[in-house]
C-alpha cells in the first residue's frame, strides 16, 4: 500500500508541474459541458416555413397564424416581394417544391383559392405540405405538428366535435417543465468524466514511455498492479476535481437540483471514473506515443460512449449486433445513473446493477492492463 501511495504521491507532483496540464484538466471538461449544455437541442425551434396562400381569407389567415401560434415555424420568404407569410397571388412566384430544394425552407404550404368556401359548405378543403424529409425524425415531428395544430383549428371553428368518448389526460412525469438540461447535460457528465480522466491516465503512462522514465519502475521494486493502481489513484483525485467543477457549472449555470440522496451516485461515480482510468491505462500501455494514445481513447473510448451509451438517441434504438456492444460501454451505465440521481430520483432500488457493471467493467480493463504491461518484463 505504501509503494501505491508513493507512486500516487509522485504522479500528482508530476502534474502540478505542468501548468498546461493543470489548465486543461478543469477547462476542457468545463467548455464540453457548455458546448454540449447549449448547442444540443432535441426540440424543434424556428423551422422555416413558407406559405403560398391562394385563398387569401380570414380562415385560411387564422390557420396560417395557428401554425405559427405553436412557436416551432418561423416565416422565411424566398424573394423580396414574391414569398411572404400572406403574399398575393402572383405570376412571380415559384414552385414551392423550388425553395425546399435549395435549402430554404424546410416546410412549404400551399393553400388553394377554394379552400375558405369548401369549409364554409362543409366540404373537404385540402391544402398542400411539402416536407424536406432529409432527416426523417424531424419530418416525422413537423407532420404531427402540422397535423395536431389542423385539428385545433378545425375543433375552433366549431368543424370539428370538441368532445369525444375517448380523452387522455396527459401529464409528464419527472420533467413536467420538459427542461432539455435534465437530459443532456445529465448525460454529457457521463461523457466528460469518461473521455477526460481516461485520455490524461493514458498520456500519463506514455510519457513514461517517451522521457525513459518507465525504465525506473522496471528496475524497482513494483511490479505490474501496483504502478498501475497508484497512478490509477493519482488519476482518480483528477477525476473528482472535474466531477466536483462539472456538477458546480451544472447547478449554476442549467439549475441541476438532485432528486434523491447522494449516496449511489457519489460511489457510482467513484466506480466510474475509476474504470474511466483504467480504460485509459490499458491504452497507455499499449500505446508508444502520445499521439497514438490521444487516438486510441477518442477514437474508441469518445465516439463509442456518444454512439451506444444512450446520450441523445435511446438504446432501443441501437441496431443488432451493435446493441450488444453497448452493453460493454461503461457510459451507458453512469448516464443511468445520473439522469436517475437528477431527474427520477428511484435511489438504489432502481440503479444498483450500476455499481455492479461498473465493477465488473473496471475489473476487466485492469487486468487486461497488468496482462499487457507484465509482457513488458515488468516484476510481478
Amino acid at each position: 500500500m505504501k509503494k501505491i501511495w508513493t507512486q500516487c504521491i509522485k504522479e500528482l507532483a508530476q502534474i502540478q508541474r505542468e501548468r498546461l496540464t493543470v489548465a486543461l484538466v478543469f477547462l476542457l471538461p468545463l467548455i464540453t459541458l457548455l458546448i454540449y449544455g447549449f448547442a444540443i437541442r432535441l426540440q424543434l425551434k424556428a423551422i422555416p416555413l413558407i406559405v403560398q396562400d391562394f385563398d387569401q381569407s380570414l380562415l385560411s389567415r387564422t390557420y396560417i397564424e395557428r401554425l405559427f401560434a405553436t412557436d416551432q415555424f418561423k416565416a422565411t420568404p424566398l424573394d423580396r416581394g414574391q414569398w411572404s407569410v400572406y403574399p398575393t397571388l402572383d405570376s412571380r412566384i415559384a414552385d414551392p417544391a423550388q425553395a425546399i430544394d435549395r435549402g430554404i425552407a424546410k416546410v412549404a404550404l400551399v393553400i388553394p383559392p377554394d379552400f375558405s368556401r369548401r369549409l364554409k359548405s362543409g366540404k373537404i378543403a385540402t391544402f398542400q405540405a411539402l416536407i424536406d424529409g432529409t432527416d426523417v425524425n424531424n419530418a416525422r415531428v413537423i407532420e404531427n405538428t402540422i397535423r395536431a395544430t389542423t385539428d385545433f383549428f378545425l375543433k375552433s371553428i366549431g368543424l370539428q366535435p370538441n368532445s369525444s368518448q375517448i380523452t387522455a389526460e396527459i401529464r409528464l412525469w419527472f420533467n413536467p417543465g420538459r427542461q432539455e438540461s435534465l437530459y443532456i447535460v445529465t448525460g454529457a457528465y457521463g461523457l466528460i468524466l469518461w473521455v477526460y480522466p481516461a485520455l490524461f491516465a493514458a498520456l500519463s503512462m506514455t510519457r513514461e514511455k517517451e522521457q525513459g522514465t518507465i525504465i525506473q519502475a522496471y528496475a524497482s521494486s513494483l511490479s505490474a498492479p501496483e504502478l498501475l493502481l497508484g497512478k490509477g489513484l493519482a488519476y482518480l483525485f483528477v477525476g473528482v476535481a472535474q466531477t466536483v467543477s462539472i456538477a458546480l457549472l451544472g447547478s449554476l449555470i442549467f439549475g441541476l437540483r438532485l432528486a434523491v440522496e447522494p449516496t449511489s451516485l457519489i460511489i457510482g461515480t467513484l466506480l466510474f471514473l475509476m474504470t474511466s482510468v483504467f480504460f485509459g491505462l490499458f491504452f497507455g500501455v499499449g500505446s508508444n506515443t502520445q499521439s497514438e494514445a490521444t487516438q486510441k481513447v477518442l477514437s474508441i473510448g469518445y465516439l463509442a460512449a456518444l454512439l451506444l451509451s444512450g446520450l441523445i438517441y435511446p438504446l432501443s434504438n441501437i441496431p443488432f449486433p451493435l446493441s450488444l456492444i453497448s452493453n460493454l460501454i461503461p457510459v451507458r451505465y453512469y448516464i443511468e445513473l445520473t439522469r436517475d440521481a437528477f431527474v427520477r430520483g428511484t435511489g438504489w432500488s432502481g440503479v444498483w446493477f450500476v455499481h455492479l457493471a461498473l465493477i465488473l467493467l473496471g475489473l476487466l480493463f485492469f487486468f487486461g492492463a497488468c496482462k499487457k504491461l507484465g509482457q513488458m518484463q515488468l516484476p510481478d
